[in-house]
């Protein structure tokens, strides 16, 4: 499962994200200030840590912030959407102030991101659990202040997690789960790519078969980490290999992404030859964190 603070750092991948932080209290406070240029709309996005926040503590908070007149520093890092997600050009400008100027596709001019006035929404993402009670409470007062005001909290994460389908089932020995296969599902859930794997998506007294089944025919890729114990493994392995296997022969796709580890070519040739055709991901080689990012790369793609 996703964290808060992960989600605050995702979301809104479609619009411009400046990256910003501010005092409070004494603390600095992260923010986004986000531009969806297509809109014509801009708006802030914060993340408050801590699970002891009190209902007064938000209240001030609502109240410090003034559109247009709150400081805030800029953090030296702005991220943009991509292609595929904007319409457009961008370009960043260094002068006095930084600007950056878009030009939807279709326009005959630049435009800057300056020119676009704040709507007064603001999102915050809290650790601290607030009750509906509280959270419309905060809503109206925010409303008073010229707030648009969304809470992302738990409850948010809670539902985020239950609609989001699993893009890739994870195929592994049981002795591999420790080292491979737990590490790879945690830093996919991470990357907000949620994934199929025993110990997440399996719950008391679920019909083992059937959720396997249900796994390997709905999602998007298949992670098969291949291993001397995977190719020795008569059982469960075995049976999701033939699976995804059968899938892709009927699909006309490829659904199966390899991850190799203290296996060699003669070895994946023996179990199965057609699995040499496919470019794997050699966990000796790459590590950890960059077999996940390509994983990550080749399922969302």
């Amino acid at each position: 499962m996703a964290t808060i603070r992960q989600y605050f750092d995702t979301d809104f991948n479609y619009a411009i994200r400046v990256h910003v932080n501010f005092k409070y209290e004494s603390e600095d406070i992260t923010g986004v200030l986000l531009y969806e240029v297509s809109a014509y709309t801009a708006f802030l996005s914060c993340f408050i840590p801590g699970t002891d926040r009190t209902y007064e503590y938000f209240i001030d908070f609502l109240k410090m912030l003034e559109h247009g007149r709150t400081k805030l520093n800029f953090s030296g890092k702005i991220t943009l959407p991509s292609v595929k997600q904007f319409p457009g050009e961008l370009k960043i400008y260094k002068k006095e102030d930084f600007e950056i100027g878009y030009r939807l596709f279709g326009d005959p001019k630049w435009k800057s991101t300056k020119d676009i006035t704040a709507t007064g929404r603001v999102f915050i993402y809290s650790e601290t659990h607030l009750n509906d009670t509280e959270v419309s409470k905060l809503q109206k007062e925010a409303e008073n202040l010229g707030h648009k005001l969304q809470i992302r909290g738990h409850d948010y994460v809670a539902k985020r997690t239950k609609f989001e389908a699993p893009l890739a089932f994870i195929s592994h020995d049981w002795r591999d789960k420790e080292d491979l296969a737990r590490p790879i599902a945690i830093n996919l859930q991470r990357m907000l790519c949620p994934v199929w794997y025993d110990e997440f998506s399996l719950k008391v007294g679920d019909n083992l078969r059937e959720s396997i089944e249900k796994g390997l025919q709905r999602c998007k890729k298949c992670v098969l980490i291949l291993s001397p114990n995977f190719f020795s493994n008569n059982g469960w392995t075995k049976k999701e290999f033939d699976s995804i296997f059968t899938r892709e022969i009927l699909e006309e796709s490829r659904l199966v992404l390899p991850v190799w580890h203290g296996v060699t070519k003669h070895q994946v040739y023996e179990y199965s030859p057609s699995l040499l055709n496919v470019k794997g991901l050699d966990w000796s080689v790459l590590g950890e964190e960059e077999v996940s990012r390509q994983l990550h790369n080749a399922i969302v793609d």
